[in-house]
């Protein structure tokens, strides 16, 4: 019989031993199951770390190159992607993204250059016959007469240009370089080098804007280049293209 005051109290359940060792057993497993998801967590942040770091010295390397980079409008603009500073005289300049395709940006390059070249020798040559009264006007010279039939000087003209020009793009196909004939890169006095091309690029893009110059300067002034800019230094005021563009009918 129970003592009268004491609680009822109920006998504590009997496991077997089987049951005993498999609840150890799954207690034992699932603690190894999370320090090994923890030691595994560990090994992907030590190994993330260097790649995280990698990426942030890239980031800082590319702010670093864009912040010291000469752009077109300097501390206003944004460069493109495809403009990214390894071509001479690359100052970020393709407001209607014809370089996006980096084949043809190669072969604007190299056209660039062709043109710019022309444009250097054609306002070096306008300019010093003009200097020098070689002549007369460099718009009329197409005109003149040189003893020479116009027949005869297409029939050389023609193929002569049409070799050298295929040499010249068969070989910067070849080389990457400009060049002529089996010159590539063209440097007879060793002159190239980086900083070289750049001059060239920028002295050829100045050429070009000259040119298109000198040719609005002869339509509205009928003058040569350095004529018409003694007749603006004589007389500033009088001899401008404010002035001169409401006579433009009357000089032709």
């Amino acid at each position: 019989p129970r003592p009268v005051g004491f609680p009822h109290t109920h006998p504590a359940p009997h496991l077997p031993t089987t049951d005993m060792a498999a609840l150890t057993t799954c207690s034992v497993t699932a603690v190894s199951a999370v320090r090994g998801s923890r030691a595994a967590f560990g090994n992907r942040a030590a190994l993330a770390a260097p790649a995280r770091a990698t990426a942030s010295k890239s980031r800082a390397s590319l702010a670093v190159q864009a912040a010291t980079r000469d752009l077109w409008i300097k501390d206003s603009t944004v460069a493109p992607s495809h403009l990214d500073g390894t071509l001479p005289g690359d100052f970020g300049f393709d407001p209607l993204g014809l370089g996006v395709d980096p084949a043809r940006l190669k072969y604007y390059q190299e056209a660039e250059l062709m043109n710019a070249r022309w444009a250097m020798m054609a306002v070096a040559g306008i300019s010093a016959t003009d200097v020098l009264g070689i002549g007369g006007p460099w718009y009329e010279a197409g005109a003149g007469d040189y003893d020479f039939p116009l027949p005869a000087l297409l029939a050389i003209q023609f193929p002569v240009m049409g070799i050298l020009e295929l040499k010249r793009i068969r070989g910067w196909l070849a080389t990457g370089k400009s060049g002529i004939n089996e010159s590539f890169p063209f440097d007879p006095i060793g002159m190239n080098s980086p900083s070289m091309a750049v001059k060239e690029v920028k002295n050829g893009r100045l050429a070009m804007i000259a040119f298109v110059g000198i040719v609005v300067q002869a339509i509205v002034y009928r003058e040569g280049p350095v004529s018409a800019l003694k007749d603006h230094v004589i007389d500033p005021f009088g001899n401008n293209m404010a002035t001169n563009i409401m006579h433009i009918g009357s000089t032709f």
